[in-house]
């Protein structure tokens, strides 16, 4: 930031002293614009002219003083982090700078879905729910098939939309309900427990298995403990193999930079082409 071009220093308007019209010595004092020198970016700036100092002396010069100037327009800047992701997780992570950082705090209050890819091996089980946990059991698996994992998933979807109705305070008979649930805003917009709003499964080949899940105030721990749950529902044991958020509110993956990109021009673009839908989506949910 403190190498990208900037612009031109201020001007003011100084009277300064000069040589007066018919010599012999005489100074007045002239209407000149000069750039002022607290935008320099130096610590160096050129004064003048001035009258000379000292008995006997004559005449007007010029001075190089040193003054206390701005120095690097930045020294430290503000970043905020959104959800955040756990060192087993990858995927969109949402960062604030500066006054992104209000922003930040404003796409929170919205309460908007989060959507992972979640992948699961039967057969086995661990003391963290991930496949690089330590081993706690190993089960069969070949009784089960993809119609007995979609009944599951039904199940824990039907579940947590009575739960999601119920958190977010609304009357589903009422012409509110009806509006809100046409633009999508039926959330709860307060604290509650972690709540699947969608899942289905996306890839079944036995003993792995990929989901797609939509969910709101969950972290990535409660998704592998889900994966658990489900191989125990199933009558056997799954880890969590993946975890990988692929949209965060409004961002997706293609909104993300990989670390390759992260430099100043890549950042600002990025900046700028998710400027328009975040303030479509916080006029849309918080007016």
């Amino acid at each position: 930031l403190n190498a990208a071009p900037v612009r031109a220093p201020r001007q003011r308007v100084r009277f300064l002293p000069a040589p007066a019209p018919g010599g012999g010595g005489a100074v007045e004092l002239v209407a000149a614009r000069v750039p002022v020198l607290a935008d320099h970016p130096l610590g160096k700036g050129t004064a003048g002219p001035f009258p000379l100092p000292g008995p006997g002396e004559t005449g007007t010069g010029s001075i190089t003083v040193s003054v206390a100037v701005r120095g690097p327009r930045f020294k430290k800047l503000k970043i905020g982090a959104g959800h955040r992701l756990d060192v087993k997780a990858s995927g969109v992570f949402v960062l604030g700078v500066g006054h992104g950082n209000k922003l930040l705090t404003d796409l929170y209050n919205c309460h908007l879905t989060k959507v992972y890819i979640v992948g699961g091996l039967f057969g086995k089980a661990t003391d963290d729910f991930s496949d690089t946990g330590n081993l706690v059991e190993k089960t069969t698996f070949d009784h089960i098939t993809r119609e007995k994992l979609e009944r599951i998933l039904a199940v824990i979807q039907g579940t947590n939309q009575k739960a999601l109705l119920m958190y977010s305070n609304i009357d589903m008979k009422t012409q509110e309900a009806y509006e809100l649930a046409v633009k999508g805003l039926i959330r709860p917009m307060g604290k509650c427990p972690p709540i699947i709003t969608a899942v289905r499964c996306l890839h079944f080949a036995l003993p792995e298995f990929q989901l797609e899940i939509h969910c709101l105030h969950e972290t990535q721990q409660y998704l592998r403990k889900m994966v658990h749950e489900m191989g125990l529902e199933l009558k056997s044991s799954a880890v969590c193999t993946q975890v990988r958020r692929i949209r965060d509110g409004v961002f997706t993956v293609d909104d993300a930079l990989p670390r390759t990109q992260w430099n100043l021009q890549s950042i600002q673009e990025a900046i700028q082409n998710c400027q328009l839908k975040v303030e479509t989506e916080l006029e849309k949910t918080l007016g």
